[in-house]
């Protein structure tokens, strides 16, 4: 299964401060165990919601939101997708995680839905679609960090 593991912001990470020499080194060595294990796909750091805009959408209407957002400990301030056998792997390799943030850390980890959960939603012809889709992007996608 894939699964998206979601590092909360912090007012430090919303203010922009950056890790440490030594979380870099630490979360580097966090990486590399996960490429070697053939758990990572993707990670990395955002930056502060002040550089992000979100749309709202309401009905045909697109209202752009400039940043920063409120509600700190709802944003995101990184992730990692790995592919895990299941969600008691995933928390697992959450364990050996390094504290991501200085003070309090919350990290969430967030199942991907499976085409076999749409069900008879999901029409062959979707299904092919999306299918055809997904390793069009993965020719183009560059290899996981550490790789």
């Amino acid at each position: 299964m894939r699964v998206m593991v979601l590092v909360k912001a912090t007012q430090d990470s919303e203010a922009g401060v950056l890790p440490t020499a030594e979380l870099l080194a630490a979360m580097g060595a966090f990486n590399d165990e996960l490429v070697k294990a053939g758990i990572l796909v993707d990670g990395d750091g955002l930056k502060p919601s002040r550089h992000g805009r979100r749309m709202v959408f309401d009905g045909a209407q697109r209202t752009v939101v400039d940043g920063p957002f409120t509600a700190t400990q709802e944003l995101v301030a990184g992730y990692w997708i790995w592919t895990v056998a299941d969600m008691d792997e995933a928390v697992a390799w959450l364990r050996r995680c390094p504290k991501p943030m200085p003070g309090r850390s919350e990290v969430e980890i967030r199942p991907f839905y499976e085409m076999a959960d749409f069900g008879e939603a999901m029409a062959p012809e979707v299904a092919d679609h999306e299918a055809r889709l997904r390793r069009a992007a993965d020719e183009r996608d560059p290899p996981p960090p550490g790789a």
